[in-house]
């Protein structure tokens, strides 16, 4: 049985640091298979962009800036989300062997772990199949639609991800509302056409009561290990990883050079 690292922050931290803690986790991976997996929340409603969404089209910056809002850009890609009162995971590994060596297999096998892990809670989720077109190419926000292989209950998107690949390792992350706020999500964006009705949903909405990020993340941590078949080791950072960590949130994630511009700065 192979061992994969688990972190769970239970202390909600600040956007930028969410972002470098998943940048160094996968910067740290070596030659040899390792896999790294993470459960984090956010200490306020932060929005991110996709690694080259172009900021004027996509976000209103000046009610985020008004309202307490922070606003961030992942180093993976896709489109803009808003995290509020969610789950978010992160998968970091070089290990082909389970995740094969293509961003479309290796996305797929992460939503399946996390379908059983929705499965334990009583939910009956599915793959999607397809995106519409104009959807694809659009300013829309991350769960407007679901992307081939994300996650959906009845028909409404759960769970929202995005990659990055490095050669054979990978970063994968996502957000998996516990509840949406519809209304805080259509006052970020700038995309203002009305669709035919809501198509995400959260995991109290499906669910029919509210639940916790606690009990969430254990069944979720409990369905990824059955199934990869694998046990975790409880990791932590030390002071010298944690130093790396804060040197990538200040040059990178804290720079409005990164943020603002369509993903082009480079770490320092």
């Amino acid at each position: 049985m192979k061992e994969w690292f688990l972190i769970i922050d239970q202390v909600p931290l600040k956007g930028s640091l969410n972002m470098a803690v998943d940048e160094f986790l996968l910067n740290s991976l070596g030659d040899e298979p390792q896999t790294y997996l993470r459960f984090y929340q956010w200490e306020r409603p932060t929005v991110s962009l996709g690694y080259s969404q172009p900021v004027s089209r996509v976000v209103n910056i000046e009610h985020c800036h008004s309202h307490g809002i922070d606003l961030v850009r992942r180093m993976t890609g896709g489109k803009l989300v808003v995290h509020h009162q969610e789950v978010t995971y992160s998968i970091c590994s070089s290990d082909i062997e389970i995740f094969t060596s293509t961003l479309h297999g290796s996305y797929r096998l992460v939503s399946q772990a996390l379908m059983r892990g929705l499965e334990k809670m009583g939910l009956k989720p599915r793959l999607a199949e397809n995106s519409p077109f104009f959807y694809v190419r659009s300013t829309m926000p991350c769960f407007s639609y679901p992307a081939p292989n994300e996650i959906e209950i009845e028909g409404k998107k759960i769970v929202g991800s995005a990659q990055k690949r490095v050669g054979r390792k990978f970063l994968q992350h996502g957000s998996i509302p516990l509840q949406h706020d519809e209304k805080l999500l259509c006052e970020v964006s700038l995309f203002t056409e009305k669709n035919d009705g809501p198509r995400m949903s959260s995991l109290s909405e499906a669910l029919g009561r509210k639940i916790d990020f606690r009990w969430t993340v254990g069944l979720l941590v409990a369905g990824i290990s059955e199934f990869f078949g694998v046990s975790f080791i409880a990791k932590s950072f030390n002071q010298r990883e944690m130093d790396l960590i804060l040197r990538i949130q200040a040059e990178k994630y804290e720079d409005e050079n990164w943020t603002l511009a369509s993903g082009k700065a480079p770490i320092k």
